[in-house]
């Protein structure tokens, strides 16, 4: 948690102010970690177990996560391997993947099941690129929205008779924090579509 000094009289206006920018930090550090497992999702050319993750599988009429009714792992840079802790379940979790639409048809031998990922071509590659810039735009908004918000509940202290110096003074907190949680999706984007376009 951040604590900031400001010079104003009320002790209880600063610890309100306090609240306000630890609470804006934490929510832009929340739409940064979102943001981080949304592109760990989109395949990168290379076998991932994260691939994977968010599908849900139905586990006796509960729709369940598919890492909960069994093993992932990675077999080699194009394979990845599902082994149901159930036999029962192969058909749910063959299912569940074939619903999630992620572009990978499932190879069942009864035992387990087989992701084969296809090389990805150029065009696809880029496509991929467009959904993480998409995924990025979302992360943005979402740190602009709350930069919105916690400047609209600091002016409503300024109201309540925060001085104008302590009001400019977070306003300028708020931005930075905003600055530094956007370079921060910037970097994450930049990283991806590197790893989505190396061949």
């Amino acid at each position: 948690m951040i604590f900031y000094k400001f010079a104003d009289n009320s002790k209880n206006m600063s610890e309100e102010l306090n609240i306000i920018l630890s609470d804006a930090d934490a929510s832009m550090s929340k739409a940064l970690n979102h943001l981080e497992s949304e592109l760990s999702k989109i395949r990168a050319g290379k076998a991932n177990p994260s691939m994977l993750d968010g599908i849900m599988v139905d586990y006796y009429g509960n729709p369940t996560p598919i890492n909960q009714v069994a093993n992932i792992s990675a077999l080699d840079a194009r394979t990845i391997s599902v082994q149901p802790w159930e036999k029962a379940m192969l058909q749910h979790i063959e299912k569940g993947i074939m619903a999630a639409n992620i572009g990978i048809t499932p190879q069942s031998d009864g035992n387990s099941i087989r992701l084969f990922l296809p090389p990805l071509t150029e065009e696809r590659r880029k496509e991929l690129v467009k959904r993480c810039n998409g995924e990025g735009e979302n992360g943005k908004i979402s740190t602009r929205n709350i930069r919105r918000d916690a400047i609209e509940q600091i002016k409503k202290l300024q109201k309540d008779g925060l001085s104008e110096d302590a009001s400019k003074d977070a306003e300028k907190n708020i931005q930075d924090s905003t600055d530094k949680y956007i370079a921060l999706i910037e970097k994450l984007l930049v990283a991806k579509e590197k790893e989505i376009m190396s061949v």
